[in-house]
């Protein structure tokens, strides 16, 4: 039985204050169609401009995530995105009247609660997951955090962090499946620091920051001092100490093991940005919302590769991400000018790999050097620009309604001729590219040998 999208059943709303804007602001959730996705709406400004909460629309990750557009952004969104995820939510609209989302008390679960108040509905449409075969591993050696998530059917996760604080030490926890999430790891809090909360208070952060929207963990030799200055940042009136726990005012925990859990829920919303479900297992060391962000980067060029292959690779070969059946579905050249038999490697908006089999029976050996056939050099690069035109439209949701023109060709060289039983390999790799202008530098090898080389300026227009 196939999976159904899920909307919300009716608008529901949350008024509170943000974590490091200090400002109140009121949530309102919406029902979505069936294909919107999760949409911000900053309400409060003309036009009321909407940001999908994806990827390519991260801004910011310094403390917690913000996405935006142009002027509009929103802030601290994990929260929401990992309430919304945990209860298997595809589609919903969230109008914001502010910068930043309200802290609430510092978990997913007043946001959890209230979409299930709303009522869930199934949508007519079928929901689709990012699944994949082989493992996918992530390393941040300056950040000490390592990553890897495994075939999986259906989202799991295995957290540690191992703290030199001496009241947290290693913490481990296991998420089994998203239907544990809302028992086990919603109501999860964020924490900080003592010397962090002191250094963001200072920097004109956590404006709306108490000792009810988040734990604050200190280490029981903190000089009295230290407690006397944060009470004066504050403007705190009541007595403040450090419990045997190691936390500010002996606040209970709401499990044995939060910090780590808050650190599943953070991972959880993180994720949310690829716009798709995971069928995966996430085995994750010490990661934050810097690498979860870098991961999720990872995970949407595979995923728009495998979306590639979907649309214009009928059927699925070994070692092989375009056969020419798909090649021609994407570029408009044809024979004899189609230079291109197969794409090897692509990596979305970075690099692509092309194969050409130069056979005696190309039609330009007729007439250059027909006693001595040697491949023209001109269709080389031409061969090469394919390949990067290939990469280039398949940034665009639509390319087949697009061409890729080449304004400049710069610094060709040719190293070696190029014979009839020869296999051309082209990688291109992607130097700049903004508003449809790309910049790429191209090498065409012969074995291990290369044959050509070239830096390519190209711009992408509507046909």
């Amino acid at each position: 039985m196939k999976d159904r999208k899920k909307t919300i059943r009716k608008e529901t709303s949350f008024t509170g204050i943000g974590l490091h804007s200090g400002k109140v602001s009121t949530i309102t959730f919406k029902p979505a169609g069936k294909d919107e996705g999760i949409i911000f709406i900053r309400s409060d400004l003309e036009g009321k401009p909407e940001i999908p909460a994806d990827i390519d629309h991260v801004i910011d990750i310094s403390r917690g995530t913000t996405i935006g557009i142009k002027e509009a952004s929103v802030a601290t969104i994990e929260h929401v995105l990992a309430a919304i995820k945990g209860l298997n939510i595809d589609n919903i609209r969230i109008e914001v009247t502010g910068p930043e989302v309200p802290v609430a008390d510092g978990s997913a679960l007043p946001f959890l609660n209230l979409l299930k108040e709303s009522g869930l509905v199934e949508q007519d449409a079928e929901r689709e997951y990012f699944e994949f075969d082989e493992p996918i591993s992530f390393s941040a050696p300056a950040d000490n955090v390592d990553i890897v998530i495994v075939p999986s059917d259906n989202l799991k996760v295995t957290f540690m962090v191992d703290y030199r604080q001496k009241a947290l030490g290693t913490q481990y926890t296991f998420l089994p499946s998203i239907d544990h999430f809302e028992k086990d790891f919603a109501s999860a809090r964020t924490f900080c620091f003592l010397n962090e909360i002191i250094m963001l208070k200072e920097a004109g952060l956590i404006k709306g920051g108490s000792l009810t929207n988040a734990l604050v963990v200190a280490d029981p030799d903190t000089p009295a001092k230290e407690i006397e200055r944060l009470k004066d940042i504050f403007g705190y009136k009541g007595d403040i100490t450090i419990g045997s726990n190691g936390i500010l005012n002996n606040t209970p925990l709401r499990y044995y093991n939060e910090f780590v859990r808050h650190k599943v829920v953070d991972l959880i919303g993180d994720i949310a940005l690829l716009g798709v479900p995971i069928k995966g297992h996430f085995l994750a060391a010490r990661s934050g919302h810097k690498t979860n962000v870098e991961l999720v980067k990872k995970l949407r060029k595979i995923h728009k590769k495998q979306e590639l292959q979907k649309t214009y690779q009928k059927k699925k070969l070994d070692e092989i991400v375009f056969d020419i059946n798909a090649i021609q579905r994407i570029l408009p050249h044809r024979y004899p000018f189609l230079m291109i038999d197969k794409i090897i490697e692509f990596e979305a908006g970075e690099s692509i790999t092309g194969i050409k089999n130069v056979t005696s029976n190309e039609p330009f050996f007729q007439g250059h050097f027909p006693d001595h056939p040697v491949m023209p050099g001109v269709l080389i690069v031409e061969a090469m620009a394919q390949t990067g035109g290939i990469m280039l439209l398949n940034a665009l949701n639509n390319p087949e309604e697009y061409v890729a023109y080449f304004a400049s060709i710069d610094n060709v060289k040719f190293r070696k001729p190029v014979v009839p039983g020869d296999t051309l390999r082209f990688e291109m790799t992607v130097i700049t590219m903004k508003r449809g202008l790309a910049k790429m530098h191209g090498d065409a090898y012969v074995g291990s040998y290369k044959v050509c080389e070239g830096d390519f300026l190209a711009k992408v227009i509507k046909k």
